[in-house]
């Protein structure tokens, strides 16, 4: 990274936060240095997608979404009823802009289209197909948008209880949601090539945590899922058998020490062994997924750190 430029330069490693503060910190993730700080108005997220190694079409590397609802003076994450008050918008995709609280655009330099729902959305995946659109919204309801027909179908896991974050594993095997109620839903996926839609064959329901989940995603060799909680964990889960490998916690052992905050925000390193999380408490940190060991923090937000953008892999 450039720090003056801001450009990528010969490090291929590509770490950002962003947070309350509304800065955006671009890092280097081997030695916890901020080399550059962006300064913006509103809170944003912009996560590094990765589908199946490649970019999908459509847009530049990064997409930021304004928060559509964001917290008011002194108020903390803990501070309202559900994460759907003000938690970041978050678009997977580069693809996607979430301009209005209850539709999806999708963009390109010929055509625009807009998906719309009867609630706010909080999440958008793409499918590693690149042609169909998952979309999580606050009335617990998730829809599969075809971009090729504009055919749409809807699922919902728990009636009336928020859907927080979906996410399609590489090899678009699984697809994991996580809602309000800290549940974890998970699908066998077939279908999805040439003309045929993707359907969805229940697998396995985790109770993964006992406050909010916020973030579910798949490891790069779909062999893990990381899932983000208010309960200030994020948990590992083998897609083998969907047991719980490891967790990952910022509880206090000091009786007298206040909440830590959430868990808001995660991605995997490209060979799927560490991790990076992004909390309430001003930091974001990079563990090593197998013993849960802190390798590394990140330090520099004024405020809770509410989502990153991670990206180690060397592009062709």
């Amino acid at each position: 990274m450039n720090a003056a430029q801001g450009t990528v330069g010969s490090d291929p490693v590509i770490l950002a936060t962003a947070g309350y503060d509304h800065t955006v910190r671009f890092w280097q993730a081997h030695s916890g240095i901020c080399t550059r700080t962006v300064q913006h108005q509103d809170s944003v997220s912009f996560p590094c997608p990765r589908s199946s190694g490649s970019v999908p079409r459509g847009g530049p590397g990064w997409c930021f979404v304004p928060t559509l609802t964001p917290p008011a003076a002194g108020e903390r994450p803990g501070d309202h009823a559900g994460p759907e008050h003000d938690r970041s918008r978050r678009a997977d995709p580069m693809l996607l802009n979430m301009l209005l609280p209850n539709c999806c655009r999708s963009r390109n330099l010929q055509c625009q289209r807009i998906f719309q729902v009867n609630a706010p959305i909080n999440c958008v995946c793409l499918h590693p197909n690149q042609a169909e659109l998952i979309v999580g919204d606050q009335s617990g309801a998730i829809h599969i948008w075809d971009l090729k027909t504009d055919h749409n179908e809807q699922l919902i896991p728990e009636p009336e209880v928020s859907v927080n974050s979906v996410h399609i594993d590489p090899d678009a095997s699984y697809m994991a949601a996580v809602n309000s109620s800290g549940n974890c839903y998970v699908w066998n996926l077939t279908g999805g090539i040439g003309e045929e839609v993707t359907q969805l064959i229940p697998k396995t329901k985790i109770p993964a945590h006992n406050r909010y989940a916020l973030q579910c995603k798949f490891s790069p060799d779909s062999t893990l899922l990381a899932t983000c909680s208010a309960d200030q964990t994020c948990k590992i889960w083998r897609t083998s058998n969907f047991s719980l490998m490891t967790e990952l916690s910022i509880k206090s052992n000091n009786p007298g020490e206040t909440s830590r905050g959430w868990m808001w925000d995660c991605a995997f390193s490209g060979d799927s062994q560490y991790i990076v999380t992004a909390s309430s408490d001003n930091l974001a940190r990079l563990w090593c997924v197998e013993t849960g060991e802190i390798k590394r923090e990140y330090s520099g937000h004024q405020k809770a750190v509410v989502c990153l953008a991670f990206n180690d892999s060397v592009l062709g």
